[in-house]
Formats: C-alpha cells, sequence, structure tokens
C-alpha cells in the first residue's frame, strides 16, 4: 500500500497525536542530564578560575597599555642588533628542520612496524602502536624542559625534544597512510613474482610518498611555531631573545621580534605550499 508522507500528512498527524512524536522519557532524562552536568561544569570552571567581568575589564585595560608601549615597533639601525635577531630566527628555523627529519628517519622504519597490512604479528604490531602513544603523551614543551636538563641550553635541547616528539606523530601518521593503500597495486606485482620488498617499493610506497611528503611539510610548518615557543624555556632560537625582551620590558622590540616571527611563519607555509603543489602534483595556492 502506497501511502503519501507529505509533510503536510505529516503535520496533521502531529497535530492529532503530540505526544507520539514525542522522545520517550529515559532519552529526554539521560539529555537533561547530560546537558545539566555540561552547564555546572562549565559554570564550575568560570567561577574555579575567577572569570569575574571586573578582572576581564581590568585585564584588557592593562593589555591595551601592553600594546601602547609596543607602537611605533622598534628598528634596528646597527648590524649588530640585526644580526642578533636574524640568528635568533635561523636557529629556530634549522631547529624546526632538523627536528622534523630527525623524527622523519626513525619513524619511517617504525611505520611499517605499527602497520597491520605490513604486520601481522599482533603482539609486535600493538607493542609498537602503544610506543607511539606514550611518546606523543610527551608535550614538545616537557620534553625540551628534560633535554635542556640533560644537554643544557642552546638549540640541541629544541632539536631533541622535536625530534623525539615527532617520531610518535609521524610514526603513527605514516602507518596510517600504508593501511589505506589500495590492494590492487600490490596484488599486481604480487602476481607477476614480486618479492616483499619489491612490493613495498613498486606497489606501496608510490601510493603514500605523496600522503608523507604533505605531512612532513605541514609539521615542519608547525615546528616552526614550536621553535618559537621552546626558545622561551632555554632552547635557544628567536624565542629565547623574545622572551628577554618580555622581560626588560622592551615592549617595542618585543613587537618587532613578533612581527618577524609572524613573517617568517607565513614565508614558510608558502613555500610549503609550492612544494606541496611540485610533489604531489595538486595545487592549492589560491586558498
Amino acid at each position: 500500500m502506497n501511502v503519501d508522507m507529505s509533510p503536510a500528512r505529516i503535520a496533521a498527524a502531529q497535530a492529532q497525536v503530540p505526544l507520539a512524536f514525542r522522545e520517550p522519557w529515559p532519552v529526554r532524562l539521560r539529555k537533561i542530564a547530560l546537558w545539566t552536568m555540561f552547564i555546572g561544569l562549565f559554570a564550575w570552571c568560570l567561577y574555579d578560575f575567577n572569570f569575574a567581568p571586573a578582572r576581564i575589564i581590568e585585564g584588557l585595560g592593562r593589555f591595551g597599555r601592553v600594546l601602547g608601549f609596543m607602537f611605533p615597533p622598534h628598528i634596528w639601525t646597527t648590524w649588530a642588533g640585526w644580526s642578533e635577531v636574524l640568528k635568533g630566527l635561523g636557529e629556530t628555523l634549522s631547529m624546526a628542520f632538523l627536528g622534523t627529519v630527525l623524527g622523519a628517519v626513525v619513524a619511517f622504519p617504525l611505520s611499517f612496524l605499527g602497520a597491520k597490512t605490513l604486520n601481522k604479528v599482533f603482539w609486535l604490531r600493538q607493542g609498537t602502536r602503544r610506543v607511539y602513544d606514550v611518546i606523543r603523551a610527551f608535550e614538545t614543551l616537557i620534553l625540551a624542559l628534560i633535554f635542556i636538563r640533560a644537554f643544557g641550553l642552546g638549540p640541541l635541547a629544541g632539536i631533541m625534544a622535536i625530534a623525539v616528539s615527532e617520531v610518535g606523530t609521524l610514526a603513527k601518521l605514516f602507518s596510517e597512510a600504508l593501511e589505506n593503500t589500495s590492494k590492487k597495486p600490490v596484488e599486481g606485482v604480487m602476481a607477476s613474482g614480486g618479492s616483499q620488498l619489491q612490493t613495498i617499493r613498486f606497489a606501496i610506497m608510490p601510493q603514500v610518498m605523496p600522503v608523507h611528503l604533505s605531512v612532513l611539510l605541514y609539521n615542519f610548518e608547525s615546528n616552526v611555531r614550536s621553535g618559537t615557543i621552546l626558545g622561551i624555556v632555554g632552547a635557544g632560537g628567536i624565542g629565547f631573545l623574545l622572551s628577554d625582551r618580555i622581560s626588560a620590558y622592551k615592549w617595542d622590540e618585543a613587537w618587532s621580534i613578533i612581527f618577524l616571527i609572524i613573517a617568517m611563519v607565513y614565508l614558510i607555509d608558502w613555500l610549503s605550499r609550492l612544494l606541496r603543489a611540485k610533489l604531489i602534483g595538486t595545487s592549492d595556492l589560491a586558498k
């Protein structure tokens, strides 16, 4: 039997028996309980953190005064001043590059152990994945503080912190890319008599390399920003100079350094998009 369930007939049925279209009481009670818990937790957090309107207004006033100290930005008139800042920018860029490369070198072979399509040994695969999780549980800033105690102040601690953090992140992303490859090229190489290594080389790697390169470029961009934060805790780079200027209340110089950091991050983002367009074959330059 064909019944016309037009919007008009549905509206008429709802008007006649509105209770039949309501959610059951258990469902409604669960929703009410969840919303009550969410609103209560949100309100408690605001109260516990002293999120008072008077405090916000006072903080905005202080922030306005700080912005007033930042303008006009400082312009260095000697090569000594510029060289110190450019050296800091170069150290931050080098930290991000070396940390990303070192992390990728270690993560690449580990990703094969964590991919279920390549590693059929359950305990080895799960153990490798748990190693990923343990490494990613440590924030890069925490790793930097640990390595500063081990290696002392300077860019080396920042490089090690970024590299270790990238091992967990890149290994997980690389292994997921390996698991999402198509089986047809693999079956073709195996049907022609190819070995396991040849299958990986000619059937799997051509599929995952664009993804790997895209992930590497994106993480490099992210690590440039992370390198700035690491410098504040003593890992060298431009962040150390920024922290020093803020501590000395040289807000005009701090704003100039912030502007240079923004310009560097934008330049890295633009260059990485160019590289992705060249290597991967798709252009997103208009975005």
